[in-house]
This record gives structure tokens, sequence and C-alpha cells, in this order.
């Protein structure tokens, strides 16, 4: 069996899974999809204060979801190009582990099906 916990840093993982648990802060990472927001632009549509907002996205920029960057007085954010490559390799590990057993569990009923077969002429 795989060491499953090497794929990703449990943290870092518990960081982003916590970071995606909210409805909200998954609005505000659809929002940011489609291109950098200030906090006043990411909050109006959602109807949050701004700051509601600014713990919401300090939560993502914890996760590492978003990163931002101050011009004056205005904070933009940005979606990590690299945000869920940590998820990725995580599920996709979880994915090869069961698509190995399936694959297991259908040579064993491979095998049991020609066993079945097999028993009425051994019994002649």
């Amino acid at each position: 069996m795989p060491d499953l916990a090497s794929s990703a840093e449990p943290a870092r993982l518990d960081a982003i899974f916590f970071a995606l648990s909210d409805a909200r802060r998954r609005d505000m990472i659809e929002r940011l999809s489609e291109g950098a927001l200030s906090v006043k632009e990411i909050a109006g549509p959602l109807h949050l204060a701004l700051p509601s907002a600014v713990k919401h996205l300090g939560v993502l920029e914890d996760a590492r979801i978003v990163h931002s960057e101050k011009t004056g007085r205005v904070r933009t954010f940005r979606l990590s190009p690299t945000a869920f490559r940590d998820v990725e390799k995580w599920v996709a590990e979880r994915k090869r582990v069961l698509n190995l057993q399936f694959d297991r569990l259908d040579e064993f009923l491979a095998r049991s099906e020609g066993d079945e077969t097999e028993e009425p002429d051994a019994q002649r």
C-alpha cells in the first residue's frame, strides 16, 4: 500500500479544505477565476460587509489559494495559479489506489465466474 500521507503536506490540505468549506469563500474563488478584483469588487456582489470579506479573503490567502497586492489604498486579490495543485495530487493518489482495488475486484470476480462454470463439469 502506498504512503498516502506523502503526496501533500497534511496541514496544507487542511487549510485548503477548510477554506473551501464555506460557500462565500467558494463564491469568491469563482469571481476571482475571472480575474483580479479589489476587496470592494469581491464583497459587493456577495452582499458582504468589507470587514467580513477581508476575513474570508484572509482565510483564502492563508491557504495560498489567493494572493494580494496593495497599490495605494486598494488591495487587489488574484487566484493563485497553483492553488489546487496539492489537492489535485491528493485526489489523483486516492483515485489511483481505488482503481487498483477495483482492478483486483474485477480479477477476483472473473476468477470466481470461471470457478462457477467449471464446477458442473467437475461433478460429472
